[in-house]
């Protein structure tokens, strides 16, 4: 229902799978053929960017990213640090000029990608300011039925984003205090202290 809902306000951004919700779980939609790309939007240091920026990598998914930033800053603007869709095994990171290298996608297919989820993203921080929350990373797929490209899977739900809570997150990035978050993350960071990592 979340993501029914986040598909219903986003529509005029660009066409999606979903035809109906009949049933609280069940969706009706249209089958496309997935581009093999998740497009991973961020527009604050945290989770994996986080960790590549303090292994010393200035660089992610071939995005530059600036020098002097703490845990959970934002971007000057969001970035796209799209990665691989694997069939099995662990998604990996890629960058743009990659993914037009190896077909995953056309050049301007690439720049439809791209334009869609700066859109969707603007949108979805939008509507969860509303809620007082801040939207700060998230991933949309996509593909194509004919010729047009479809925004696939579902959108803004806890299982694709992480949201901060707005209340308090300036207070906490002055003091370094950890942000109150709505995400996985912290399953991830169970994982990687028990050393279940790649």
């Amino acid at each position: 229902q979340v993501a029914a809902y986040m598909l219903g306000e986003t529509r005029d951004i660009c066409a999606n799978w979903l035809v109906d919700v009949p049933a609280p779980n069940t969706a009706i939609g249209k089958k496309c053929v997935p581009f093999k790309i998740e497009m991973v939007v961020r527009g604050n240091l945290t989770g994996h960017a986080w960790r590549t920026y303090q292994s010393g990598k200035r660089m992610l998914c071939g995005v530059p990213l600036p020098e002097g930033m703490k845990e959970n800053d934002y971007f000057p603007q969001p970035i796209i640090t799209p990665s691989t869709k694997a069939a099995e095994g662990h998604d990996e990171d890629i960058s743009a000029e990659e993914i037009i290298a190896t077909g995953l996608a056309t050049a301007e297919e690439w720049a439809t990608l791209s334009r869609y989820t700066l859109q969707l993203f603007a949108r979805g921080k939008a509507l969860a300011a509303q809620r007082g929350l801040i939207l700060v990373d998230t991933k949309y797929e996509f593909g194509k039925l004919g010729d047009t490209i479809y925004l696939m899977d579902e959108i803004h739900t806890p299982d694709s984003s992480r949201y901060f809570y707005a209340d308090g997150f300036e207070a906490r990035q002055a003091t370094g205090e950890r942000q109150k978050q709505l995400s996985k993350e912290f399953v991830r960071e169970w994982l990687i202290a028990n050393n279940f990592m790649g």
